[in-house]
């Protein structure tokens, strides 16, 4: 699929999810991908929508008074658990490419009365922010929607002061996926066919300039959570794929959650 068209394809998917009422995963995925359900209590409703593969927030050790960057940032779940860890001198940046999930994650700032967080309509692999202008980037599978990783990764080092970190959840590929499900649309939008390789993810990473990269966390995707999603069930009949072929997906599909640091010299 060409860049622009994969683009049109995910933008055209999430405002669906957008428009949606809830999450699309159904209740209880949050909590198996990382999440308490302290802190899925403290966000606005509507601002989870079970897209995530991973809490990147748990693991940035975020500080009081930082200014972080959410790629991808849908209805702000995260954006909004950021916003608690860095306080009212801290601020919290979201950005999305799809004007139904801004319109959404500004309407849960206003329900919720946040005044450290804000929203900005914009590509990943094109960030709509200052050079050296925020203390650390977060993405929540969502790097691995875009048809150009390693811009992406360049992007996020543009944005960071020197000194600053990475710290994010996506999904990654440990053998070549199925070529059915490569070719599946409906697989693009549910983070499978745009997934690549694990060492090819980390060496987009390292070729941005980043340095101290390391993968913290690493599980098999969750063979319930391919099963029950609706996206993965519309894959599977696109695709006429058996719920017993999933056992080998399963084995293919990663979550990571990889951090790293923009060195300061």
């Amino acid at each position: 699929m060409e860049e622009e068209n994969v683009k049109k394809i995910v933008r055209e998917g999430y405002a669906k999810v957008a428009k949606s009422v809830g999450s699309c995963c159904g209740q209880g995925v949050s909590e198996k991908i990382g999440y308490s359900e302290k802190e899925l209590r403290s966000i606005p409703q509507g601002a989870d929508l079970s897209l995530g593969c991973g809490n990147p927030v748990a693991l940035a050790s975020l500080k009081p008074g930082e200014t972080v960057l959410d790629l991808g940032s849908g209805a702000g779940l995260d954006c909004f658990l950021a916003a608690k860890k860095v306080g009212a001198r801290g601020r919290v940046i979201g950005v999305d490419m799809t004007p139904e999930m801004i319109d959404r994650a500004r309407a849960n700032v206003r329900k919720g009365g946040f005044r450290n967080v804000e929203f900005r309509l914009g590509e990943i692999e094109n960030l709509p922010v200052a050079d050296d202008a925020v203390d650390v980037v977060i993405s929540n599978c969502v790097i691995n929607l875009s048809p150009d990783k390693p811009r992406v990764f360049r992007e996020a080092f543009r944005v960071l002061k020197p000194g600053g970190r990475l710290m994010v959840s996506d999904i990654v590929l440990l053998k070549p996926l199925p070529e059915a499900v490569k070719r599946s649309v409906k697989a693009y939008v549910g983070c499978l066919a745009g997934a690549i390789l694990k060492d090819k993810y980390i060496n987009a990473i390292e070729a941005a300039g980043f340095a101290g990269v390391e993968v913290v966390d690493e599980t098999h995707f969750p063979l319930d959570l391919m099963i029950n999603d609706p996206t993965a069930k519309a894959v599977m009949k696109e695709a006429n794929i058996r719920r017993a072929d999933l056992k080998g997906i399963e084995n293919t599909v990663a979550s990571v959650r990889v951090s790293a640091v923009k060195p300061k010299a």
